[in-house]
């Protein structure tokens, strides 16, 4: 079988060689670059199956590599982990909005690591769904077609725009959403939705939700993401 292939863009030689000893040591084929105009010159190439991105690099900043990776036809469908300063929240935001899968904050767990990639190949390699008009997580169903959710085989009654905020986070597990990804995905629904009023749907929608409202995880500074089964 293939290995798959990763592209690590980092300008620190450690962090360079902590990355490749991991990923490698989990049987991945890695690619390392040290700048963003690098990262640009290989991508389409190279075409990896995941590009794990520093945001701090010289010349063309990871934000600058993460929207021209994104912005083309070729390889926007590559997910993205921002590697990123816990301080750099901001950067995180702006990436996530940019169209970034994901981030880890540096210095971090090579296994928390390890298990952000794991998941975000898991999300690009699963199946087509027989019928993609049910979401089935945790002890939630919905059925998108007929505007239905139940949890535990109880139904429960949302709003059109608490319906469309759970179908987006149900239907990417384990993503984070900034504020503003929902109010795009759920805009011109019963209301006009600002990023504020996301932090009153996703309280409605926990209330409503029961217990199984712990799902849905606030991720601080930046926005919300939906649990993933393990």
């Amino acid at each position: 079988m293939e290995k798959i292939k990763i592209l690590v863009v980092e300008d620190e030689v450690p962090i360079q060689e902590l990355l490749q000893f991991n990923l490698k040591r989990k049987n991945y084929r890695v690619k390392v670059v040290d700048s963003g105009e690098a990262a640009l010159e290989v991508v389409e190439s190279y075409m990896p199956k995941l590009i794990l991105l520093d945001v701090m690099l010289p010349g063309a900043d990871g934000l600058e590599v993460c929207k021209r990776v994104k912005s083309s036809r070729q390889t926007k469908h590559i997910p993205i982990i921002m590697l990123t300063a816990l301080s750099e929240e901001a950067d995180i935001v702006a990436g996530l909005e940019l169209g970034a899968d994901d981030y880890v904050t540096k210095p971090f767990s090579p296994c928390v690591l390890l298990a952000r990639v794991k998941a975000a190949l898991r999300r690009i390699q699963q199946p087509e769904n027989s019928d993609d008009s049910i979401i089935s997580i945790h002890t939630i169903m919905i059925d998108i077609f007929r505007h239905k959710v139940t949890v535990d085989e109880q139904e429960i009654t949302l709003t059109s725009t608490e319906f469309k905020v759970l179908q987006l986070m149900t239907g990417q597990p384990g993503r984070v959403f900034t504020r503003y990804q929902i109010v795009d995905a759920v805009r011109g629904e019963d209301y006009p939705v600002t990023d504020r009023s996301v932090d009153v749907q996703i309280v409605g929608l926990r209330k409503k939700l029961g217990d199984a409202g712990r799902f849905i995880e606030t991720v601080r500074g930046i926005g919300y993401r939906f649990k993933e089964m393990e």
